[in-house]
């Protein structure tokens, strides 16, 4: 399918009030200083068949739109600057990139066939390209894009060094209940640097990191009944749990037919929340970086695993993450420790030689289904993964109750991958949204 975005207008959105003198400096955290120079994308997708009202004057929508973005923007004013270094954003209320646009396509024609070269567009702009300087790109930008149907499409990227998906969703919370008029001052914790001081670094994207090879993008649906199959054969673990396991076998199952090899080693990351794992627990509305990465592995010597021992592995890893772990972190040594993940992961690639690593990142409960601007919840809501090799994001689906998996790979693995005889027992759908 062709689609063609004509971007009717961009501008800066500013904070609706100016950003105090004493506020204009402000300080990342260690972990944010550690996150990838990337954004972090996500697409809500609104039907004009749920609008509240019949006749939707759009250019309203717009206007409020932006209105109670800026006054979001003053409470969480950090979003409104730019970069400066690698310790601080310039919070001088340079504002929000705002962008209108329009499709020349219906949404149901985006739902029916997802493709990642489309969604792309959605966005307002490439979240993984590395090339430009940080200094000079917005923390937040976003696009809001009707379709021929009288749908709207809001794209969102929000800066990795500021921002994880926790903070996405709290952002998108306060964003639409200004919007709504429901506001109960939604204010983020904006002291994540107290907590984790930054230090004197710089930190460099590894290369090969980004793929340069041809990589392909599938989303596998997991519905509510096949998820609840799933977790009853592994060990009754989560819905999480289940469907990494799930993936990390039939993916192993994959690298060993390809290498030849009876057995194969092979290394799991999951990013753990950590704002559950302070002392005191951190709010749900703590802006920034707050995780950090399980690694559960199997080598080549273990022999062939199951389902229920994979299970085991991430739960016995992600456990590993807790509160004494975040404390190390917070100390003198915090540094090291939090590097300790990649730094491991490093050490078992060079010392095993061909070892497949599979990175996962879970969304699941973020509440980004609840965004309700005043016209309707979204139909869909989705992202876009790096074109990073073996990378998985998590989310759940509009009902709750099931997740649709976004994994890259290699195109001939994919291949093979998305035909795998146990992952097709449980997936329900890797086509329409």
């Amino acid at each position: 399918m062709e689609m063609k975005i004509d971007i009717l207008s961009t501008q800066p959105i500013k904070p609706s009030s100016p950003t105090p003198n004493h506020l204009r400096s402000f300080k990342i955290s260690l972990l944010d200083q550690l996150a990838p120079p990337f954004y972090v994308p996500v697409i809500l997708l609104f039907s004009a068949d749920d609008f509240d009202c019949e006749a939707v004057d759009h250019v309203i929508i717009c206007d409020l739109l932006k209105r109670s973005l800026s006054q979001t923007l003053s409470r969480f004013y950090p979003l409104a600057g730019k970069l400066k270094g690698n310790d601080s954003v310039d919070c001088s209320d340079d504002g929000a990139v705002f962008m209108e646009a329009r499709a020349n396509v219906e949404l149901s024609e985006i739902l029916r066939d997802p493709e990642i070269d489309l969604l792309q567009k959605l966005l307002p702009c490439e979240p993984y390209s590395v090339g430009s300087e940080s200094s000079d790109r917005a923390i937040t930008a976003i696009q809001a894009t009707i379709f021929e149907c009288g749908g709207i499409g809001i794209g969102v990227c929000m800066s990795h060094k500021v921002a994880d998906g926790a903070t996405l969703a709290t952002f998108l919370t306060a964003w639409s209940a200004t919007a709504m008029g429901t506001d109960d001052g939604i204010t983020p914790f904006l002291d994540s640097a107290s907590l984790f001081p930054p230090r004197d670094i710089n930190t460099v994207l590894s290369s090969g990191v980004i793929s340069h090879g041809k990589t392909l993008t599938r989303r596998f649906l997991f519905d509510a009944a096949s998820l609840a199959r799933l977790q009853s054969k592994a060990s009754n673990s989560t819905r999480v749990e289940a469907v990494t396991s799930l993936i990390w076998k039939s993916a192993m199952d994959v690298a060993r037919e390809k290498s030849g090899k009876d057995t194969i080693s092979s290394i799991v990351t999951h990013v753990v929340n950590l704002r559950g794992k302070t002392e005191p627990p951190l709010s749900d509305r703590s802006l920034g970086n707050l995780w950090q990465q399980a690694v559960a592995t199997v080598t080549e010597q273990e022999g062939k695993v199951e389902l229920d021992d994979l299970v085991g592995r991430l739960r016995r890893a992600i456990k590993k993450v807790d509160k004494e772990y975040v404390k190390e972190i917070q100390g003198e040594e915090g540094l090291s420790k939090a590097c300790g993940a990649m730094k491991e992961v490093q050490k078992m690639i060079m010392s095993k030689g061909e070892m497949e690593l599979y990175r996962f990142s879970s969304w699941s409960r973020f509440p980004f289904y609840e965004t309700d601007f005043g016209f309707g919840r979204p139909i869909w809501v989705c992202t876009i993964t790096a074109p990073i090799k073996n990378v998985i994001i998590l989310m759940d689906t509009k009902s709750g109750g099931g997740i649709e998996a976004w994994v890259t790979m290699v195109e001939e693995d994919m291949t093979k991958f998305q035909r795998h005889y146990e992952l097709l027992e449980f997936v329900s759908s890797t086509q329409s949204a």
